[in-house]
């Protein structure tokens, strides 16, 4: 199956910035606790907008993506991790454009 890539956009506070990045790398570990969807990731932060990072996320395939995603509520740093995230910006999965 093809491998599936999420970007997702946050602005986030100077004073917040370390915490949402700590939280982050909790859920991905939270994500991947009952085995590995997340293959790799990274966060990056915007070249000329400090306040804004992203999550640039590898999934196993879309429909792990899809399941594992719709499970976010449920996820022990999500809502600390939400309450301290100004704005979502932007979300969204990619496959290979074939």
């Amino acid at each position: 199956m093809n491998k599936c890539a999420e970007f997702a956009v946050f602005k986030v506070s100077k004073e917040n910035k370390a915490r949402v990045i700590e939280l982050s790398l909790a859920i991905f570990n939270e994500m991947n606790a009952k085995g590995i969807v997340i293959t790799a990731h990274e966060i990056l932060q915007k070249t000329d907008d400090g306040a804004e990072i992203c999550w640039h996320l590898t999934w196993k395939n879309k429909e792990v993506a899809k399941a594992t995603t719709q499970q976010w509520p449920s996820f022990p740093s999500t809502k600390e991790f939400q309450s301290l995230v100004g704005k979502n910006v932007y979300y969204g999965h990619f496959i290979k454009a074939t």
